[in-house]
């Protein structure tokens, strides 16, 4: 029982992270139309630094949250998510909003996958079945582009988007081993840092200057990206990969209200019904879904005595 307010301020989080994650893709696909994708990763991290020292200095982790005893898996962790960021930039240029996000929804799948045989999580039945019907939504949802030929641009963003699930369910896994002996704020400095060094060396083919507009969706794109990073691995350190993995699904109403809103692309009848797929294993998962608490949340409390974590507002 006293895991239970533990695993839904879990949920929340993730909640949160998925919508700032979504208006940062927003964010990143119009800075595409002007600058390339190396000087978009390096504003994005480099101003996601913003948030992330705030938060540290708000939780008075600082400076011991940025020691660590594991230099190897943040550099490790930071590269995986460096390159997947690269990849699901280039994909958000060439895609639609919806179609991006919906093969970024392999992730999820992969991260269930993976923590089961990596640390040993052991999903249950249910969570398995509501993943599964989650991403049966997301074929649902992604169906009317198939519809139309695919130009070689979008065979391109398809080719990064799978790719990017791949790299991040992999980072995932990384963030969650990481916090049962790490800062969850220093997870994400960590990896700001990597991104905006790897994206700033892009400089050396030449930056394009940015338009009064663009600027503001770069900005936009790194202060969302930076509180996006500390919500996800907050939430990662207080609840099961499997029990977080399906709520990432409901990044998809984010994506299709800016395709229906801002670029007025219609949903079809399969799209309406992948949603309601998706929010019924969501509303399953948060209700009903059980799954055992690993070794690495428990830890995450007892091994680090001077860690703060903000705590859930009522």
């Amino acid at each position: 029982m006293r895991d239970e307010p533990l695993r839904a301020s879990g949920i929340a989080l993730r909640l949160a992270a998925t919508g700032l994650f979504a208006l940062m893709s927003l964010c990143v696909q119009q800075a595409s139309h002007e600058v390339g994708t190396g000087q978009i990763v390096f504003w994005r991290s480099a101003l996601a630094l913003i948030p992330i020292l705030a938060y540290l200095g708000l939780t008075g982790a600082l400076p011991q949250a940025l020691k660590t005893r594991n230099p190897k898996g943040h550099a490790i962790r930071s590269l995986l998510g460096c390159s997947a960021m690269f990849l699901s930039f280039i994909a958000i240029a060439y895609l639609p909003l919806s179609l991006a996000a919906a093969l970024g929804f392999l992730a999820p799948i992969l991260s269930v996958m993976l923590a089961s045989l990596l640390i040993r999580e052991v999903p249950s039945m249910l969570t398995w079945a509501m993943t599964l019907l989650s991403f049966m939504g997301v074929l649902l949802v992604i169906n009317p582009f198939n519809d139309t030929a695919l130009s070689h641009q979008a065979w391109i963003g398809i080719i990064c988007g799978i790719a990017m699930a791949a790299l991040t369910a992999l980072a995932k896994i990384m963030i969650r081993t990481l916090t049962a002996h790490e800062h969850s704020g220093a997870i994400a400095f960590y990896f700001a840092v990597t991104c905006s060094l790897i994206g700033l060396a892009t400089a050396i083919e030449g930056w394009t200057l940015p338009t009064g507009a663009t600027w503001g969706w770069l900005i936009g794109a790194g202060l969302c990206g930076g509180l996006a990073h500390i919500a996800m691995t907050e939430a990662l350190a207080r609840a099961p990969v499997a029990t977080l993995a399906v709520f990432e699904y409901t990044a998809i109403f984010w994506a299709l209200g800016f395709d229906l809103w801002l670029f007025e692309r219609t949903p079809s009848v399969g799209a309406i019904v992948g949603v309601i797929c998706i929010t019924i294993s969501s509303l399953v998962i948060a209700l009903k879904g059980r799954a055992p608490v690993a070794p690495a949340q428990k830890s995450m409390t007892e091994s680090l005595p001077n860690t703060r974590i903000i705590p859930d507002k009522d």
